[in-house]
């Protein structure tokens, strides 16, 4: 009887911690659990979120596509409620986010913290319409991607030609298809199958997923682009919430998500991302990786090659009846402004 008893008590006293949250949230994303974007920036968020709600609010995370459908259908779930808030690249979805692919253009990225910091400014500028079905969390960037090849560095653009490399976005399809390089697209998780059974020869992305997707014991030639630890593109990342989810909030809960959002989640990511990709750069080295840098002295050339991906870019949002060069010339503004040159 008295087990009994224990048993009730602390079960009702479970049952009361997990009535306790007066709102959960639901958090979807395709990388694995132990992936930084999880454990330096989502995890933190869930934390400083569930303690200055008091309580109030349940974050759940669900990694690796947990709560189910692909990668390019995060953005819709969150949209539709399937889920209340979801990460990913708004490149899953290509020519559905015509004017955030400004930073995807090959050479119109820095840092992540740079480019995220840019994206900042550039979405209270130009985004709204892009982001007007969802509550836009966080638009950031990682640190600009790198070549990660099966055999042999890239050492120049000749090196390129015949290559079957992974495209994170449709500028970069279209612009490593310009290089001389076959192009392949396809979601960050399946990289690493790709590489295994040679269906790519190499990669473009960060340092910072490396580890989290073992490509680091499939590839063993690494190339950089202009100086160290340099990239030639990147991706445009999204949190977003479900609106009708965020406007069914209390007024102070509404204020702890917009206190860890925008700007301030920025910070944290930008900077969360360059210290994780710099860290998994110098793992490599300390394994033996082959490194090399592609001399900033041949970059002209790389750059005539992929212009006309450029102002393809500026052509299609002058169709829309907007100022493609303006945008353009506001994004490279903001990056300096940010420190990227």
């Amino acid at each position: 009887m008295k087990t009994l008893i224990l048993s009730a008590i602390a079960s009702l006293s479970l049952g009361g911690a997990a009535c306790a949250a007066d709102v959960t949230l639901r958090v979807h994303h395709f990388l694995s659990a132990d992936a930084p974007m999880q454990t330096e920036i989502l995890i933190p968020w869930e934390k400083a979120v569930e303690e200055q709600s008091g309580g109030r609010i349940d974050v759940q995370l669900f990694p690796s596509m947990q709560l189910g459908g692909k990668p390019p259908q995060l953005f819709d779930q969150a949209r539709d409620g399937i889920v209340d808030i979801s990460w990913t690249l708004l490149g899953y979805t290509p020519g559905r986010f015509p004017v955030a692919e400004v930073f995807e253009l090959p050479f119109v990225s820095g840092t992540a913290v740079q480019t995220t910091a840019a994206l900042q400014e550039f979405q209270a500028k130009y985004l709204g319409d892009e982001m007007a079905q969802v509550k836009p969390l966080l638009l950031h960037a990682p640190a600009g991607y790198k070549f990660h090849m099966r055999s042999g560095p890239i050492t120049a653009l000749a090196d390129l030609k015949g290559k079957k490399i992974r495209a994170p976005s449709r500028a970069m399809t279209d612009a490593l298809n310009a290089l001389g390089a076959t192009a392949v697209g396809m979601p960050v998780p399946e990289v690493a199958q790709a590489l295994t059974t040679g269906v790519i020869d190499g990669a473009q992305i960060p340092w910072e997923v490396v580890g989290s997707l073992r490509v680091e014991e499939i590839t063993n030639a690494h190339s950089e682009i202009g100086v160290e630890n340099g990239g030639v593109s990147t991706a445009v990342m999204a949190l977003v919430m479900n609106r009708a989810k965020y406007d069914s909030l209390p007024d102070d809960l509404k204020k702890v998500i917009d206190d860890n959002s925008g700007a301030n989640l920025a910070v944290l990511a930008g900077a969360a991302l360059d210290r994780v990709e710099a860290e998994e750069r110098q793992k490599a080295l300390d394994a033996g990786a082959q490194i090399n840098v592609i001399p900033a002295e041949q970059m002209e050339e790389w750059r005539a090659a992929v212009q006309p991906v450029v102002d393809g870019w500026v052509k299609a949002m002058d169709s829309r009846g907007l100022d493609g060069q303006a945008m353009l010339d506001d994004a490279r503004a903001m990056l300096a402004a940010a420190g990227a040159e």
